[in-house]
């Protein structure tokens, strides 16, 4: 049924002598999805002459080929193993085709509309134009509709259209019919204030106490950490942020004084860098606390970053995830680790924006970037753990998969719990994709665990065994001590264990760059060919959700804790084999015509993600 306005689009395009069968729809839904209401307040109405950002997408020119040529320098057996790709090879990848570039900006200019790059390659640009000549140039409905669970109200369409002529040039437009929950205000599954008393004690009894309370001096015992400076120069680790977090120096100059006092006052330190006008000081928050903490706690003296994502409302967005992605394509030297602490439920809607966020995080990891993700807190329920018994999450009687994490081109962190020995937290997040194929790399590992008698048909139809299967590892992820706004705080959640196994990495690459050899990058192909080597396998516990038990662990790879937990000794002996030694020595990269260069690139990332208010 056509609403009044769409009425009104078809027959203003009528009196233009526009034909309305030039206009291919490119999306349509019938209503909002599960959790999404039209908003009723009149102060939430939509005027029609409120400026509207809209993003339209490009067709890469050849993704495909970025996907080879990021497993060919990650594939340890690759003669191109570590000889990571220049800005200017990659930009030949992900570009958009000079026709499709020429069909679009052609038909803005025709509308009068001007355009700006919101990329470094063009393939996705924007325009700014008011809302009554946004509906008229879609052939849309715009409106202001609300998420219940986080009272998130965001601008969007039940429909769209394009000319028929551009059907090929345009791959979608953001915002539209992208209905993706945003992530209420981040921050850890848990945090509970402690008080004096019941504080750790530093070194005396790490041991008995670790079953308690988690400090850098718990895992560093329990995973071979080692606690000597970090040497090399051009190593780095970022940290993300988003819905406002910050970190606040003075609370981690006194999580330091406790628990890391051989570290000078140098190695306690932090940039602050902003994207898209995102907060640089301020009181420190749970997420940013907790993963800045053990960042710097962790990887001593690597230059750690703190990368402040701005966005429109206290929530999170999809599109936040893409402007940090567009700002670290855009550098000349990306970061060399990345660790995100943030989690987006797997949704029919992430299809094509979250296909094009993994191709941006493929071509990082060719620039040399390891991508790291949290897995979430909601077992197989997907998000957060207050969430898991959400019927949205386990609509059609099956499990919720979360992004980024399915995207085959990061690596998924899950969590542990216990010392003892260590086993699966129950929160911890894993499963299979709905819209990515497993990749090849995993196949072996996978495989197994779903012939294995452990899981037998457990489960069937409710999850699709061929999608990309994550977790990719875990690390410990409850009781964290963390030094909050001043106060003492316990956190739990797989955004404690994803900036923990990012610190190893960006030890591991310090041994690397400190010998000349080039940083690890896209870390899975890599990790899978080591199987159990340099990882202890975690084989008890669940994730349950969807009022299920969840995904047992087992022997081997498994959907709770994926290869295991890290042991940085094996890792590192693994890690520094005879393909890190015969290739890509001195850091060198290749271009597209395949000529080595010499590059520093930078080391780690740590990502986070959560949704915000009237967005787009």
């Amino acid at each position: 049924m056509l609403t009044v306005g769409l009425v009104a689009l078809l027959l203003f395009h009528a009196s233009r002598g526009t034909p309305t069968s030039s206009f291919v729809v490119r999306s349509q839904l019938s209503t909002p999805p599960h959790g999404f209401v039209l908003h009723k307040s009149h102060s939430f109405t939509a005027l029609p002459d409120e400026l509207v950002q809209l993003t339209l997408a490009l067709p890469q020119i050849n993704a495909g080929g970025l996907h080879a040529a990021l497993l060919d320098v990650s594939d340890p057996a690759s003669e191109n193993y570590g000889r990571h790709l220049t800005r200017e090879a990659v930009s030949r990848y992900i570009a958009p085709s000079s026709d499709s570039l020429q069909a679009v900006t052609d038909w803005l200019r025709s509308s009068g509309i001007q355009w700006t790059a919101s990329s470094p390659t063009n393939d996705m640009i924007t325009v700014k134009i008011p809302l009554h000549q946004a509906n008229l140039l879609l052939m849309a409905d715009y409106h202001i509709y609300r998420h219940e669970t986080t009272n998130t109200t965001m601008l969007r369409t039940l429909s769209y259209s394009l000319p028929a002529h551009l059907n090929e040039h345009v791959s979608f437009v953001y915002p539209s019919t992208q209905f993706i929950p945003p992530i209420r205000g981040a921050g850890p599954s848990v945090v509970i204030n402690v008080g004096e008393q019941e504080m750790l004690k530093r070194e005396k009894d790490v041991p008995a106490s670790c079953s308690q309370i988690i400090t850098p001096s718990c895992l560093q015992s329990l995973y071979n950490i080692p606690t000597a400076p970090a040497r090399a120069l051009s190593n780095n680790l970022y940290i993300s942020g988003f819905g406002g977090q910050m970190t606040n120096p003075t609370d981690l100059k006194n999580f330091m004084d406790q628990y890391r006092p051989d570290v000078s006052n140098d190695g306690v330190k932090v940039d602050v860098v902003t994207v898209n006008n995102g907060p640089t000081d301020g009181v420190g928050t749970s997420e940013a606390s907790l993963d800045v903490q053990y960042s710097v706690g962790l990887a001593t003296n690597v230059p750690t970053t703190f990368l402040s994502v701005g966005g429109t409302s206290n929530s999170i967005l999809i599109s936040d995830l893409l402007d940090e992605a567009t700002y670290l394509l855009g550098q000349d030297v990306p970061p060399l680790v990345l660790s995100s602490s943030y989690v987006f439920l797997e949704t029919p809607d992430l299809q094509q924006i979250g296909g094009r966020l993994c191709d941006m995080y493929a071509a990082l990891g060719a620039r040399g970037t390891s991508v790291i993700f949290a897995s979430g807190d909601g077992g197989v329920a997907g998000g957060l753990y207050d969430d898991a018994e959400d019927p949205a999450r386990c609509m059609g009687g099956r499990f919720g998969p979360t992004f980024p994490s399915t995207c085959p081109y990061v690596t998924s962190v899950g969590a542990t719990r216990g010392i003892n020995p260590e086993v699966a937290a129950p929160f911890s997040s894993g499963g299979f994709s709905n819209i990515f194929k497993r990749p090849s790399y995993q196949n072996a590992a996978v495989s197994q665990y779903l012939d294995s008698d452990s899981l037998g048909n457990t489960y069937t139809g409710m999850y699709n065994s061929g999608g990309r299967a994550y977790p990719d590892v875990s690390a410990h992820g409850v009781d964290y001590f963390v030094v909050t706004a001043g106060k003492n705080t316990l956190s739990a959640g797989t955004s404690a264990s994803a900036p923990t196994f990012a610190s190893i990495i960006a030890l591991l690459n310090d041994r690397l760059l400190s010998a000349g050899r080039s940083p690890l990058g896209f870390l899975n192909p890599r990790l899978y060919s080591m199987g159990s080597a340099g990882f202890i396998d975690i084989t008890s516990g669940s994730n349950p959700g969807c009022s299920t038990d969840g995904f047992p662990a087992d022997v081997g790879w498994d959907p709770v804790t994926g290869l295991g937990t890290p042991n940085f000794d094996e890792l590192l002996v693994g890690i520094t084999g005879s393909a890190v030694t015969k290739n890509a020595q001195n850091g060198a990269v290749r271009d597209g015509a395949g000529l080595a260069h010499i590059l520093v690139l930078p080391l780690v990332l740590v990502l986070s993600t959560n949704a915000m208010s009237f967005l787009l």
